[in-house]
């Protein structure tokens, strides 16, 4: 699997060229007119093809694009699935590390569609049963249909010992969210170059925006699956837009430039928080007379490694009074 974890791209491979043939035996001028006789008839052969509409010999049919989209909507796939393990890591998708359960996936190329799918869920089906997955990482040998599960995931649907198995799967639509977004500035960021990384979306996003001015900037996806502005949006602190692929959108404040830290918001990408549970009053209990505070669910989640920092966000359900200006 690839890591992910650098925004550096490898330059692209040109072809080599092909080498020349060896020089004949002979003089100088032997060389020479060799070397014209041939040049001669190979201007020849291409005047006559392209008066005769044909395309040269030579020229290679365009290579065939894999289709390059996530699984979504709910719709079943049949593949096969095999298993590995990130030891830890959190893949091409960025993430900081594997999620706590060690239940994700890999995609290959085509799926991943340079980290389109990343954040989103599978509900993956095999012959002991089914596994709710995370695509956390990409599997640049696999093709469209392939799974490369963690070994968790795999001992949930089938035995290790088969090593590859028969599987259906199907993206999960507004899988129930762990807690409220989260935002990570990448390690070199400043007010000139910003680059975030949005967790706990629960549907793959299609878009983040942040506000500068009056005015909303798009940032563009890039295969490691952090959201990059190029030329900066300013020192913050940041207002950030997030939506997903099927409509769902949050705007949170507050996100600081803080490089390296995960950050998370108290706005939800859709839903509600769950209510914690109160102690029911007593029927005989007397009413108090002092004025009492009502007792709303908390969206702030405990602090666990790597650290978390609380931002402030636009709370959940208000509306944007910035959605007409963007």
């Amino acid at each position: 699997m690839t890591d992910g974890s650098s925004p550096g791209r490898p330059a692209d491979q040109h072809p080599p060229t092909r080498g020349g043939r060896r020089r004949a035996p002979g003089g100088p001028r032997r060389w020479l007119a060799a070397g014209g006789l041939a040049a001669l008839a190979a201007a020849v052969a291409v005047t006559l093809a392209v008066r005769g509409g044909a395309a040269p010999a030579c020229a290679a049919p365009p290579p065939r694009a894999l289709p390059a989209a996530p699984p979504l909507g709910g719709t079943i796939h049949s593949g096969k699935a095999t298993f590995y393990d990130s030891k830890g890591a959190g893949g091409n998708c960025s993430r900081p590390a594997a999620p706590a359960n060690r239940l994700y996936v890999a995609l290959g190329p085509g799926e991943y569609a340079a980290g389109a799918s990343c954040g989103g869920h599978l509900d993956v089906t095999g012959p002991k049963g089914t596994v709710r997955v995370l695509v956390m990482d990409q599997c640049p040998e696999c093709e469209p249909g392939h799974l490369d599960l963690s070994a968790e995931a795999f001992a949930r649907i089938a035995d290790p010992v088969q090593g590859v198995v028969k599987v259906s799967y199907r993206a999960v639509v507004d899988p129930p969210l762990p807690g409220p977004l989260t935002f990570r500035i990448k390690e070199g960021a400043s007010q000139w170059w910003f680059a975030v990384l949005v967790g706990d979306h629960g549907n793959p996003l299609r878009a983040v925006e942040v506000r500068q001015g009056d005015s909303w900037r798009a940032a563009t996806r890039q295969d490691y699956n952090y959201w990059l502005i190029p030329s900066g949006a300013g020192p913050g602190p940041y207002r950030i837009r997030v939506t997903d692929v099927y409509g769902h959108r949050a705007t949170a404040t507050g996100i600081r430039m803080l490089p390296g830290q995960v950050q998370r918001s108290t706005v939800r990408m859709y839903g509600v928080a769950p209510r914690s549970s109160t102690p029911s009053r007593s029927p005989s209990a007397r009413p108090s007379t002092r004025p009492s505070a009502s007792v709303t669910p908390s969206l702030r989640a405990p602090t666990s490694p790597p650290a978390v920092l609380d931002a402030a966000a636009a709370p959940p359900g208000t509306p944007d009074p910035d959605a007409a200006c963007g």
